[in-house]
């Protein structure tokens, strides 16, 4: 796998994890294996392969990589900012983290702490999702500006919608993280789309 196909794939998983946001604030509920996807992939931190994190299947990603050609594709003309603003915010988040240090340890003692919850709860049950959202809100969510995700006000409301929005952003940080380790940029997103979208459009192809 080529420095292009890592990057596509990890930015693909930020826009996921985005759409992933927006829906649940919009709507109230997605599909439990996107979310399971996007959940499990915080607990691989120990991964053979970039898409090891995501169950050895690009397949897991296609509403990712679908969301990434209609972000970044020159042909889409209705962008939504909404959703360019969650990829932006996350992508600064893991900047600010990876130059805390202390933080960064900090996050990885509780994500172990999770890992032994999985022995006894599924990812995607209430008492996991909780967990995760709790290292959002205590170690990633003080380091900046918090993103403010905009919805339904009666479904942001919901402290189970709460938890799901904020274990996705943990998430979309984790492929934030693994989108830096394998080369991401910022200027690989300015000049470097047009190669990311057609490989997207190619990896959904294959699927």
């Amino acid at each position: 796998m080529n420095s292009i196909e890592k990057q596509t794939i990890t930015m693909a998983a930020i826009c996921q994890a985005s759409a992933l946001v927006q829906k649940v604030a919009r709507t109230g509920s997605i599909a439990e294996p996107d979310l399971a996807i996007m959940l499990n992939s915080i607990m691989k931190t120990s991964p053979d392969s970039i898409l090891d994190v995501y169950d050895n299947n690009v397949a897991h990603l296609a509403l990712g990589l679908k969301t990434l050609i209609e972000q970044l594709g020159s042909q889409t003309k209705e962008k939504d900012p909404e959703l360019t603003r969650y990829v932006v915010s996350l992508l600064g988040l893991e900047r600010r983290l990876a130059n805390k240090k202390n933080q960064f340890s900090l996050l990885g003692e509780r994500i172990e702490q999770s890992q032994r919850q999985l022995a006894h709860y599924d990812i995607t049950s209430d008492t996991l999702i909780a967990s995760l959202a709790s290292i959002y809100s205590d170690l990633l969510s003080p380091i900046g500006t918090p993103i403010q995700v905009a919805g339904e006000p009666s479904l942001l409301k919901q402290q189970s919608n709460q938890h799901k929005i904020r274990a996705l952003l943990l998430a979309g940080v984790r492929s934030s993280v693994l989108w830096r380790q394998v080369g991401g940029k910022r200027r690989n997103i300015l000049f470097g789309r047009t190669k990311m979208v057609a490989c997207a459009q190619q990896l959904l192809k294959e699927i």
